[in-house]
């Protein structure tokens, strides 16, 4: 592309309404509806017969991984559907028989293809060939192969050092594939491997590492089983983690309660309906949250102080509250937090959280006598400027009650893609690991760099600078997951090239480098033969078990290949067979990788073996209270700052959400029946009184901004949505008000974007829409 061309592409998409209609909001999560809507989008994309036998291997042992979620499957699977209802959309998304080519992108330009929606570019169906987008053009061409990895190889070539190259990684690849994408980017010479952990679940990493050793959650599966009490703040297992319900059922069932923390009362903590069983689909389901407690967005830090200065008020009466064994043999810092504690008003912090008082003393009763609790998270306690201390505060309830290293007790994590967990733990980071640079001069014989590279927000600002010149990305959407997506739009047009190694088409095909290319990947579902043999993945799932995936579908052409065919093909053009490591090698046979896996990597061994069945897990320090890796020798408590968001009078706080019918950034539909709102995702939720005060009907039209910096960024044309949600609180769907969220302002340490806590002012347009339903 001449510096005088440039491609007028839409970085947003198509900003029109889609008829919506509105109407009463499904209370009840999962059941026969949730069975229905999961078998309509199966047999609409991939037809009857393959639909069935797909999800029968779902999630089994001899079949593949989900690749949705990370949720763990149980020891004793369901031998007929071990999947959910957002499971089987992914499914369908994944294996539909919808296909596209060089032949429809020369009768689309990029500029054309841009102002559609992302639901309607994720509807084109599989990319099944090669394509190139070359300097001047505005159409995708059929490109070979090999032309592809010398392109590619060309680019790398012409750098002036490595870290003018960036390898980013989404949560769908495989341990394989993502292993060796880290070895080339070391082989390479840099660290440069931002992944979408960064935007987020870094800010848990960050956090449990300080804590308690260790950047992973310390429960398996059955200790939600035995769990005393659960908390579940900042998440929506009913939309996010379906599969996570029929543990909490089973929580239930056992006398364990639930205490649910967040801004939104979602319908999957209300009522459960489990289609396996006959009260959930002729009975009346199953109450999971025994307590709500609406939080004010980003208060849960004044919200856990309150708690814990209760109990520990109480503690001093009857010694029990906490576990001083415990806290004497396993923690430090348990004075200082108990004086910095005493400094706090528990009339301000109940201000802050906006929650009931009733409420609160019901959590405390429910915590006093219990120490086998379970405290899950999401991106509602991560996605802030202080995300780190968010978690930290609730592992302090954790440290202080002795919820640790024993069964119904721990901190869990629940992490959003299949695989974001393992793609870690093989190596996919931007920080240098001395002792495993060590074992990759020992195992792989070539010295990896010893520079920190970058992470998303750091490679946003490297493109945006023209730092960068070759941006690839294995797997993701990167211009709809980052924050700032004009920025970011910005950033990714500065390069010389953009590769993405993909199964559909997406908004980051369209925005991109001078010279752009698609390398079409198998989906996790489908079979991975060459020459004949069988081939299988490993991944690890969000409680740290590695276990094998075996695709049964036919590919969708027999042009796509691997992600580690296509990584290790890519790194032995450019070595030209002039390296230390058998890249050839470990294109065709999977075990070769493994093996080097178990030696580099922390914690793998015997992995093509151990990974059969049910898998194996990887080691964990606090599931044997070990903390010696950490400075004092002993889990951290810790003393964390209260937020401060010092809004104007006119602003209100926007958090990101999900729709039902969405997962990250991929839209399978554009139905929310669980808030009430089919056919459209332009919608704003907030509060009834806070729209009369500002002069606002259902259903207006608005236009939301953010102002940081002196910067106005603007998300335009959104439908008014009268929700329960805390007064001064509004949410709207991701990835259309990603383009609010300041690329420079993220949180402490973990640099994880503060999508969740958006500064926002309600601008009331013009436009008139007439209600349909």
């Amino acid at each position: 592309m001449s510096d005088s061309f440039k491609r007028n592409v839409s970085i947003t998409g198509a900003e029109e309404f889609t008829n919506i209609k509105l109407g009463p909001r499904v209370t009840d999560a999962a059941g026969m509806l949730g069975v229905k809507e999961a078998l309509k989008h199966g047999f609409k994309e991939m037809g009857v017969l393959r639909s069935m036998g797909a999800l029968l291997k779902m999630n089994q042992e001899d079949g593949f991984d989900c690749p949705s979620c990370a949720w763990p499957d149980p020891e004793d699977r369901s031998p007929v559907a071990e999947y959910c209802e957002n499971g089987a959309k992914a499914l369908a998304d994944e294996a539909t028989t919808s296909h596209v080519g060089s032949t429809m992108f020369a009768k689309w330009t990029v500029e054309e293809l841009s102002h559609l929606s992302d639901y309607e570019l994720n509807k084109f169906g599989r990319l099944v060939e090669p394509l190139v987008l070359r300097p001047g053009s505005l159409h995708y061409e059929p490109i070979t192969w090999q032309e592809a990895y010398g392109l590619i190889a060309k680019h790398l070539h012409k750098m002036d050092n490595p870290n003018e190259a960036i390898f980013y990684t989404s949560g769908r690849s495989s341990n394989e594939a993502a292993f060796t994408y880290g070895m080339f980017a070391r082989a390479l010479g840099t660290n440069n491997m931002p992944d979408c952990s960064n935007m987020c679940h870094e800010s848990s990493g960050v956090a449990l590492g300080e804590t308690l050793g260790i950047g992973k959650g310390s429960t398996v599966l059955e200790d939600l089983y035995e769990a005393e009490v659960i908390i579940i703040a900042g998440q929506n297992p009913g939309t996010n983690h379906p599969r996570m319900m029929s543990a909490l059922e089973k929580c239930k069932n056992n006398g364990g309660k639930i205490i649910s923390i967040n801004p939104l009362e979602e319908p999957g903590l209300v009522n459960f309906k489990n289609p396996q069983h006959l009260s959930g689909t002729l009975g009346s389901g199953v109450q999971m949250a025994d307590l709500h407690l609406p939080v004010n967005i980003n208060q849960d830090i004044p919200l856990m102080k309150l708690i814990l200065k209760k109990l520990a008020t109480l503690d001093t009466i009857d010694r029990s509250v906490f576990d001083h064994e415990f806290i004497a043999k396993y923690t430090a810092g348990y004075d200082a937090f108990l004086e910095d504690l005493a400094r706090y008003d528990e009339g301000d912090l109940l201000r802050r959280a906006g929650v009931q008082e009733s409420d609160v003393n019901k959590a405390v009763a429910m915590l006093r006598k219990s120490n086998r609790i379970i405290v899950c998270w999401a991106m509602g306690l991560t996605q802030h400027k202080n995300g780190v201390e968010n978690i930290r505060e609730f592992v302090n309830l954790l440290l202080l009650k002795g919820a640790l290293g024993k069964p119904g007790a721990g901190t869990c994590p629940v992490r959003g893609h299949s695989n974001v967990q393992g793609d870690r733990s093989v190596g996919i980071q931007h920080f240098v690991d001395e002792e495993m640079n060590e074992r990759i001069k020992t195992h792989l014989q070539f010295d990896p760099p010893t520079k920190r590279g970058v992470d998303v927000v750091e490679a946003m600002e490297a493109m945006h600078n023209g730092k960068t010149k070759v941006f690839m990305c294995l797997g993701g959407n990167f211009l709809m997951a980052a924050s700032d997506t004009q920025y970011t739009a910005e950033a990714l047009q500065n390069c010389e090239l953009t590769v993405q190694i993909s199964t559909k088409l997406n908004r980051t095909h369209l925005v991109t480098g001078k010279t752009a290319l698609i390398l079409p990947t198998i989906g996790r579902s489908e079979k991975d033969e060459i020459d004949g043999t069988k081939r299988y993945f490993t991944v690890e799932n969000s409680m740290g078990k590695v276990s094998q995936s075996k695709g049964i579908l036919k590919p969708a052409s027999d042009q796509v290949r691997s992600e580690p065919q296509i990584i290790a093909e890519m790194a032995d053009a450019y070595f030209g067979g002039n390296h230390s490591v058998d890249w050839k090698a470990w294109s065709r046979d999977y075990d070769i990788i493994r093996e080097h896996i178990d030696k580099v990597a922390k914690g793998f061994e015997e992995t093509s073996k151990r990974s059969e069945g049910h898998g194996y897990y990887l080691p964990n320090n606090v599931r044997n209270l070990d903390f010696s890796m950490l400075p004092t020798g002993k889990a951290q408590i810790t003393i964390n700052k209260l937020p401060d968001h010092q809004l104007a009078e006119d602003e209100f706080m926007l958090m990101t959400i999900r729709s039902h019918d969405q997962f990250n950034t991929t839209i399978y539909g554009l139905d929310d029946r669980y808030r009430g709102v089919y056919n459209e995702r332009r919608v704003l939720f907030m509060n009834e009184k806070d729209m009369h005060e500002l002069q606002l009907q259902k259903l207006d039209v608005v236009d939301i901004t953010s102002e940081y910096d002196a910067k106005i960024r603007t998300a335009r044309k959104f439908l008014m949505i009268p929700y329960e949600i805390p007064r001064g609180n509004v949410a709207a769907y991701f990835p259309e008000t990603n383009v609010l969220v300041p690329y420079n302002h993220f949180a402490e340490r973990s640099q994880t974007p503060i999508s969740k806590s958006v500064r926002v002012r309600i601008h009331k347009r013009q436009d008139a829409i007439v209600e349909t339903a």
